[in-house]
């Protein structure tokens, strides 16, 4: 296709991603793809140069650290008829403005859900063999515990529950599969014969936090999902019981947690907080209880050539005609992350 015939592109996002996003297999792909200036990030909409270039662009390739696509930003984009998001949720990203506009929006979001479904497997396997209280003990007492402080640690038959059938939740539950566990299920929005087909058994909030030994949370941030694991459902997990929590700290009532935490009733694999990063006096800094990790578990270092790849092919796409496949509507936003 001649170069005159291609879809302008712009990158907006904070550029020390774009290598990472688009090594230079990927940047050339997309440079065949669109006419594209490599060199070129917008990264404030403010900035002088910024409105010329908008002035022009037909597809946004956005990610981590791009500004908000108000009602100024489209103004100033005429010619703009997609967004491709190489990363997760286009929540903080789009308003209504860019929908009655009828511009179309793709995000990576499947892709940025494998590396937190895995982060979570492997946390769900490690808290189910005790291994954070474990290494602490072995670090103050260098000696191997006695067969009777270990006879409640395994992986057989641990009742694991699944709060939340996202994308994340979904790839958890498949990964999840082969190994000897009972899983249970809670989303409004899932069928008992869905939920059967993933390998899960649905049930209410409350009979899944009473029943298993390990709760995850993949769940969006949504109002109707604010603080869903309050006081009284925390006191509903069982004593010794483990929540892990990789969506959104705003999910769990902090203070609530916090409780239950400097209590020792519960244990926690936080890769999120709130607030987001805890205050330097928290407690949970210091819980050996508490396995605080810095938001990690979503596409790092070479994940994010993953994402670069899906925003690459619906690129290609877009250049050809043709339907995005990782298409954003506007209505499942209610829903989803």
């Amino acid at each position: 296709m001649p170069s005159c015939q291609l879809p302008r592109a712009v990158f907006a996002m904070d550029p020390v991603h774009l290598p990472l996003l688009f090594p230079p297999a990927l940047m050339a792909r997309l440079r065949q793809a669109a006419d594209l200036d490599p060199g070129l990030v917008l990264g404030d909409f403010t900035d002088p140069e910024a409105a010329e270039v908008l002035a022009t662009a037909e597809v946004l390739i956005t990610g981590w650290g791009c500004p908000s696509l108000d009602a100024d930003v489209l103004t100033a984009a005429p010619r703009l008829r997609t967004v491709l998001h190489a990363a997760g949720s286009v929540r903080s990203l789009v308003g209504e403005e860019l929908w009655e506009r009828g511009i179309s929006v793709s995000s990576a979001v499947t892709g940025n859900a494998l590396p937190v479904a895995e982060y979570t497997l492997a946390m769900i396997l490690l808290a189910g063999k005790d291994a954070f209280t474990q290494r602490e003990r072995f670090r103050t007492t260098h000696a191997y515990p006695p067969p009777a402080e270990t006879a409640h640690i395994g992986n057989v038959g641990r009742r694991i529950g699944v709060i939340g059938a996202s994308r994340v939740g979904r790839r958890l539950l498949e990964l999840l599969r082969p190994f000897d566990f009972t899983v249970l299920l809670h989303d409004p929005y899932v069928s008992p014969a869905e939920a059967t087909a993933l390998g899960a058994q649905l049930v209410s909030l409350d009979n899944l936090l009473s029943q298993c030994d390990i709760v995850s949370l993949h769940a969006p941030d949504i109002p109707e999902t604010y603080r869903m694991l309050d006081a009284g459902r925390l006191a509903l997990i069982r004593d010794g019981g483990v929540l892990i929590n990789t969506s959104r700290g705003a999910l769990v009532d902090p203070d609530a947690l916090t409780d239950e935490l400097v209590a020792g009733r519960l244990y926690a694999v936080l890769d999120v907080t709130e607030p987001e990063p805890l205050p330097a006096g928290s407690p949970l800094y210091r819980l050996p209880n508490v396995f605080l990790t810095p938001h990690i578990a979503g596409s790092l270092g070479n994940e994010l050539e993953r994402l670069g790849r899906i925003v690459v092919e619906e690129l290609e796409r877009v250049a050809s005609g043709g339907a995005l496949v990782h298409e954003v509507r506007h209505a499942d936003l209610t829903r989803v992350a």
